[in-house]
């Protein structure tokens, strides 16, 4: 069982931060469905956004059951330092650092993976945000800043003498961006490395792939972003296979409506009627993609601008869907 300062985690699989994701509807419904722990989306240090409605909506974490991690990005020491405090002041239980993520509005403000060059830099921030709070502090970052340069190990050994609890490693570099596939040599000598949990990150889409990368890294856990959304039962699929070394029964159609619909009608309520009309998209979006692999359903969902339209919408689609698997063809005559 993994431990991150005071807390024990329920198990050992996490969902990752991820910007316009990762919001309290989606880490809430991830939690009942078996996540480990959940981490909110990236919140900037800048003081002068907080009261902006984006950054109050990601500093919500009313109602939310388990331990509250919330991911903070930035690059100078002392407002990752007054970030960190306004955060545990609003309920923030643990508080992550993000020096991975890889996208360019982020990386021009010299922070996310961009921070990965500057060693010296990256300690600066660690000790100022480790000393500023008394809850845990963990760190996300990749495996360097571009193939010629993999430096993980030695941001890992930073982070680890400097009070950071638990380490998570994308398998990729800050070029790499998410193309190509995730490699995890360098979580393998990362773990091999430190003596705090780490934490392996990318690509990890189904309970065979988790295996295989805990196996091959020797890892403490693992953490899952994209292969998460549309399928937040990954989490209780991963911990029964790795528990019992069999596949659960993928979800029942009845259910994949029952859970989007509840996904759906939360972000309704969270965002209002209007921004959760357009948020709920990407979701429906990424629940039905097998079902609708032609897109037909959601091209008419995408023009439903009213709540309880899309929840028409939806259950009539899934009605459709219901029909049609439970018509038995007759056989011919002989």
């Amino acid at each position: 069982m993994i431990q991150i300062g005071d807390y024990t985690l329920d198990n050992n699989v996490m969902l990752a931060p991820m910007a316009g994701v990762t919001d309290r509807p989606f880490r809430q419904l991830c939690k009942r469905l078996g996540a480990g722990l959940v981490v909110s989306e990236m919140l900037s240090s800048n003081p002068k956004v907080w009261d902006s409605v984006k950054s109050k909506q990601r500093m919500n974490h009313e109602g939310e059951t388990g331990i509250r991690s919330v991911q903070i990005a930035g690059s100078e020491p002392a407002l990752m330092a007054q970030a960190a405090q306004h955060n545990v002041a609003n309920g923030a239980q643990i508080i992550d650092i993000n020096m991975g993520c890889p996208a360019k509005k982020v990386n021009k403000k010299l922070a996310g993976s961009a921070l990965l060059q500057y060693p010296e830099l990256v300690e600066d921030i660690v000790k100022a945000v480790v000393d500023s709070v008394s809850v845990p502090v963990t760190l996300k970052i990749r495996t360097g800043w571009n193939p010629d340069n993999r430096n993980a190990v030695l941001i890992g050994k930073i982070a680890e003498d400097n009070g950071i609890q638990s380490l998570v490693v994308h398998g990729r570099t800050k070029a790499c961006m998410y193309k190509g596939d995730a490699e995890y040599d360098t979580i393998k000598q990362v773990k091999s490395a430190l003596s705090i949990p780490v934490i392996a990150n990318g690509d990890i889409t189904s309970p065979e792939k988790a295996k295989q990368v805990l196996d091959y890294t020797q890892a403490d856990g693992v953490m899952i972003g994209r292969g998460a959304q549309g399928n937040p039962w990954i989490f209780k699929a991963i911990t029964h296979y790795l528990e019992h070394g069999e596949r659960l029964p993928e979800p029942s159609l009845s259910e994949t409506h029952a859970v989007l619909i509840e996904h759906v009608r939360n972000v309704h309520q969270f965002y209002g009627e209007l921004m959760g009309a357009r948020i709920a998209r990407k979701h429906v979006g990424w629940y039905l993609a097998e079902h609708d692999s032609q897109r037909i359903f959601r091209k008419t969902f995408n023009a439903i601008d009213e709540p309880e339209g899309q929840i028409d919408a939806l259950n009539d689609y899934f009605k459709g869907l219901t029909e049609s698997v439970s018509v038995t063809p007759i056989a011919p005559a002989a």
